[in-house]
């Protein structure tokens, strides 16, 4: 006959339930130990431009007050699509995050009809870094001084003109577009694989112009080594109070700040992604950040996770019929 197994005293199962609880870890045990070792921040772009401009300041913070390296790596192409998968595709344990951006997770899924993720869906977004707007500069020997002049100087030479950009898909390429569908002019466009190679070009005098982040071009335009022309901002920034934005010049579709912001795979706990948000936007109020950002226009973002997504899906929204209309392509 088989024996009756023992019943446990009560007071042996309460103690073997709390033993559970205690060595189970909760989220707030998983945000206490992350991070435990360096996090990779993938900026899709290449070294020198916007995102690896904010996702090294913000690096640098992370490691100083999270007691682990956060380190850049840049993964450049495909107007940021490639570094984007990879993340995407990355275990979501918070140890790979992403610098993404309007130009991968807003204006590049309108270029393609096979996209290869959901800008939304596939992605945890933390923390909105913020952005500087689109600038066009060109060589100082282009007989042009304003935005009037450059255009008159392109119609007189159709398709002579040429211009270079972040790459395919990036908004200063849509926005180099936009601005030639409405202004009536063509020039050509050659895609980089980054910022920093099509203002080396222009510098060069390889190429007449160039349409990109006031950030990447901001140091060479105080030189005088670059004339700016026009920026995309809502108004004049006060670094640059001889700028005029293509809005007061006539342009008003073209007022848009290139944003870029801190995101991860899907899944994310949802611990890491408060503890990020609260980080990300506590390091872009210190004194000394703002004090390096302002000369690039660029104003921090304040969004909690929640918004920051909410104005991810809003921005796509926005993009994909401007991409429409403005024919653009991806490579």
């Amino acid at each position: 006959m088989n024996a009756t197994p023992p019943i446990l005293p009560i007071v042996t199962r309460v103690t073997l339930a709390a033993l559970f609880v205690a060595t189970t870890p909760t989220p707030f045990a998983q945000a206490q130990s992350w991070p435990a070792r360096p996090v990779r921040i993938i900026a899709p772009f290449a070294a020198g431009g916007t995102a690896d401009l904010l996702g090294r300041i913000t690096a640098g913070k992370l490691s100083e007050s999270m007691g682990q390296s956060f380190i850049v790596e840049n993964r450049p192409g495909a107007g940021g699509v490639l570094g984007s998968e990879l993340v995407m595709r990355s275990t979501p344990d918070g140890y790979t995050l992403l610098v993404s951006g309007v130009a991968s997770h807003a204006v590049a899924p309108a270029l393609s009809p096979k996209f290869p993720f959901d800008p939304v869906k596939d992605f945890s977004h933390i923390a909105l870094f913020g952005g500087p707007p689109s600038v066009l500069a060109v060589h100082p020997t282009l007989p042009v001084k304003d935005l009037k002049a450059f255009i008159a100087f392109a119609k007189s030479k159709p398709r002579e003109l040429i211009y270079g950009s972040p790459g395919n898909g990036t908004q200063g390429h849509l926005i180099g577009e936009l601005f030639k569908r409405s202004a009536g002019f063509d020039m050509q466009h050659i895609p980089y694989k980054g910022a920093s190679g099509a203002v080396v070009d222009v510098m060069a005098g390889h190429t007449h112009a160039i349409s990109t982040t006031l950030t990447t071009a901001s140091t060479q335009i105080r030189a005088g080594r670059l004339r700016a022309l026009a920026i995309s901002s809502a108004a004049r920034l006060p670094d640059y109070a001889d700028v005029p934005t293509y809005g007061e010049t006539g342009y008003p579709d073209l007022v848009a700040n290139i944003w870029f912001s801190l995101s991860g795979p899907a899944a994310l706990p949802a611990d890491i992604v408060a503890r990020l948000n609260s980080e990300v936007r506590r390091v872009l109020q210190l004194p000394d950040v703002q004090k390096r950002l302002r000369p690039e226009g660029i104003e921090p973002g304040t969004l909690d996770a929640k918004a920051f997504t909410e104005f991810v899906a809003a921005e796509v929204k926005r993009w994909a019929p401007v991409v429409r209309a403005s024919g653009a392509k991806a490579d």
